[in-house]
């Protein structure tokens, strides 16, 4: 589960993080009410979750009334890379020398959570990572004992931080990886933190992941993923149980199991296509579970075609099939095609009993996949 920035704020201004004085805003006068409130110049922040908010127009610094409620018009109901923008924050200006980046993540191919920090700060430390990974100091932590302070001094003075805010940057380090462990985020970061001429340190942005298997253990966290949610379809996806993601091609995809589904993805692209989404419905294709996830991506409208990629396992493929056919059966009318590919136990069955008046049926996943591509593109 992904938070919003002011929500992390709010768990990292709790934790003893600097941050800036922000309020939350969602109309026009709301934000030139908090501008005034705050006083001038303030930023005002597009909340949505995507990085490069500020290249894409989602961030402007104002420095008066007429610029915030211009500011304000122009960023709430944009679509910022595909996410509809329906709040900001609106935050007091900070007057910064210096930006910095800190975050812990877990290293799968040490497995251990390793602590960040780069004097590269305010730019996307994936690029950092790629172009400059000297740039990027690292230090693994034992989960069993947690981060030792001088792994954050060590980690702090490695990357070269200035040794004036190196006390009060280690500070930090070790406060987000303690809520890292203590709130189960699979990633937290701060990027940038900025460093003002009189040598304190503010947490101008804030990222945290939570672990959605975790959340049972969060209930305050369990409450924000409401909040959390972007648009209609990921608040569908959370009510139907459904791991979702969207993205910005025009196939839809749906399979039984994280792997298929991405190996379904793979193909999109490798025979020219551009998936949707990726949605696994997980063990069992009933048709009111078939039925949802038809709903979910039949109401994206970036959708042309759909490939229906399943393997059965425990649930057989003839269950399947009539799954699929109860449920396309619900609809008035099909408002994309459907190609369908079984594979599994009962497959040969399965594909006997689904209703070819429904969906177009195909005997490999690769003739599936490269059947919805070309139904997608003649829609273009």
């Amino acid at each position: 589960m992904k938070l919003h920035e002011y929500q992390a704020k709010d768990i990292f201004a709790n934790a003893g993080i600097p941050t800036p004085d922000s309020e939350l805003a969602t109309t026009v006068d709301e934000v030139v009410e908090a501008a005034g409130s705050l006083g001038y110049p303030v930023a005002v922040k597009a909340q949505v979750h995507v990085g490069g908010r500020g290249k894409a127009g989602g961030i402007k610094l104002v420095s008066d009334e007429d610029e915030a409620r211009e500011a304000a018009d122009a960023i709430l109901g944009m679509d910022l890379k595909g996410y509809t923008v329906e709040s900001v924050l609106v935050e007091e200006a900070v007057d910064f020398v210096d930006e910095l980046y800190v975050g812990v993540t877990m290293d799968r191919g040490e497995g251990k959570p390793v602590a960040m920090v780069s004097t590269k700060g305010g730019v996307n430390i994936e690029e950092v990572a790629e172009e400059t990974p000297e740039a990027i100091a690292r230090e693994h932590i034992d989960p069993a004992f947690g981060m030792h302070p001088y792994q954050a001094r060590r980690a702090v003075y490695g990357a070269g931080v200035d040794a004036d805010v190196a006390r009060q940057v280690s500070s930090i380090l070790q406060t987000l990886f303690q809520l890292w462990d203590d709130k189960d985020a699979s990633d937290i970061e701060v990027n940038p933190l900025m460093v003002t001429s009189d040598n304190e340190v503010i947490a101008a942005d804030a990222v945290m992941n939570i672990d959605d298997d975790a959340l049972f253990r969060q209930p305050d966290l369990a409450e924000l993923e409401e909040e959390a949610y972007e648009d209609d379809l990921e608040r569908k996806a959370g009510e139907y149980g459904f791991d979702y993601v969207r993205l910005k091609g025009n196939v839809g995809i749906i399979g039984n199991g994280a792997g298929l589904v991405m190996t379904t993805l793979d193909l999109v692209d490798y025979y020219g296509g551009k998936p949707a989404n990726f949605l696994d419905i997980g063990g069992g294709a009933k048709a009111a579970r078939v039925a949802n996830a038809l709903d979910m991506v039949f109401s994206d409208p970036n959708v042309d075609s759909v490939v229906f990629n399943i393997f059965g396992g425990i649930t057989r493929g003839d269950e399947v099939a009539k799954g699929i056919n109860e449920a396309l059966e619900s609809f008035d009318e099909i408002p994309k095609p459907v190609i369908v590919r079984l594979a599994g136990t009962n497959a040969k069955e399965g594909m006997e009993i689904l209703n070819t008046d429904l969906v177009q049926v195909e005997g490999t996943l690769e003739s599936a996949v490269q059947a919805a591509v070309a139904r997608a593109e003649e829609v273009q």
